[in-house]
Order: structure tokens, then C-alpha cells, then sequence
């Protein structure tokens, strides 16, 4: 059970992840040919990993800024790539698919490799502004792997307030001073 020629490879961070909320839908596309495993890796260049309302993490297109991020890469064919930009909200302004680099480990271990990706990030729109909410330079703000400590408090989407939009919540969270609905930041 392969996945085709065309497919993507995709960088995932945060809740596509194994062991957290979203992988679901990747097992499911695991499960119907549609993607596969391809290994873990971290980004070639630092980039900011921060949470924003409801503790949804946000890789943001800041390079130079932050970590080195950790995460998991999948091949993905194209019916799965259209089903994970709905998650992601690519065409609501949510995220935006962009290419990535990707060091990872060689079978033996010895040498790294870098690969060619693409990973969901904040939509260009609010990442800024997402940056400062989240202390701006502050390297302690930004996180290096997306773990269950620095999920804590994570909502899913159906428990959210559902009279506003993912957008709303965003601009809610980056024009104040706290976010009372989650607790306080968890520094890694």
C-alpha cells in the first residue's frame, strides 16, 4: 500500500501529530493509501512554534525567528492534501501551505539529510501579530516541539464557542492582553 508519485510530502507540528486530536485524519488517509509515514525531522531554519487561542499551536513564517521545529513528515496523495487544507481552513484564511525545508536523520544515523516540504502556516494575515501577541522576541514564547505539556489546555474545535469564527477567535486572542479562556502559558 503505497502512496503515488504525486504525492506531498507534508510537515506536520502540532495536532496532526501522533498522539494528539487531529491524527485521526491521518490514519484514516494511512489507512486508505492515501499517505504514509515518512519519518520525523525539524526545520532547517528556526521559525516561531506558538500557541494562540485555545492552545492551537501556529508555526509562523518568520524566518530566523524562534527554534528549530520538530515534527513528523507524511507523503500524502492529492485527495488527501485537499482533505487536510479543509482541516487546516487553507481556503476560510485560516493556515496557508507553504514550502519548507526539513533536516532529518538517515537510516543509519550518521548524516542528516535536508528534504523539500511544506508544512500549514499562520496565515499570513495575523502570524505578525500572532508573533508579538506571543512576546514578540522572547525565545521562551516560541516552542521547539509542540509536546502534550505545551498543549495543555487544548479545546477542540466542537468545544469551541461556535458564534464566532476560527478568524474572530484569532483576532480576539492577538488584540489582548491575556486569553481568559485558557490558562497561563506553559514555558518549556
Amino acid at each position: 500500500m503505497g502512496v503515488p508519485a504525486a504525492a506531498t510530502l507534508i510537515f506536520t507540528y502540532g495536532t496532526l501529530k501522533q498522539g494528539f486530536s487531529n491524527h485521526n485524519l491521518l490514519q484514516d488517509l494511512i489507512s486508505s493509501g492515501d499517505a504514509v509515514f515518512a519519518g520525523s525531522g525539524r526545520t532547517a531554519l528556526r521559525l516561531p512554534l506558538v500557541c494562540g487561542p485555545y492552545r492551537v499551536p501556529f508555526l509562523l513564517n518568520l524566518p530566523g525567528r524562534g527554534h528549530r521545529v520538530s515534527g513528523e513528515l507524511y507523503a500524502v496523495s492529492p485527495a488527501a492534501l485537499a482533505r487536510m487544507d479543509d482541516l487546516e481552513g487553507i481556503s476560510r484564511g485560516h493556515y496557508e501551505r507553504r514550502p519548507i525545508q526539513i533536516q532529518i536523520h538517515t537510516d543509519d544515523d550518521a548524516e542528516t539529510a535536508i528534504v523539500e516540504a511544506e508544512a500549514y502556516y499562520a496565515h499570513r494575515s495575523y502570524a505578525e501579530a500572532m508573533w508579538r501577541r506571543s512576546g514578540g522576541e522572547g525565545e521562551e514564547e516560541a516552542y521547539n516541539c509542540y509536546t502534550e505539556k505545551a498543549a495543555r489546555g487544548y479545546v477542540k474545535r466542537k468545544d469551541r464557542p461556535q458564534h464566532l469564527t476560527f478568524l474572530d477567535q484569532i483576532r480576539l486572542f492577538v488584540s489582548s492582553g491575556s486569553d481568559p479562556t485558557q490558562p497561563e502559558p506553559v514555558l518549556l
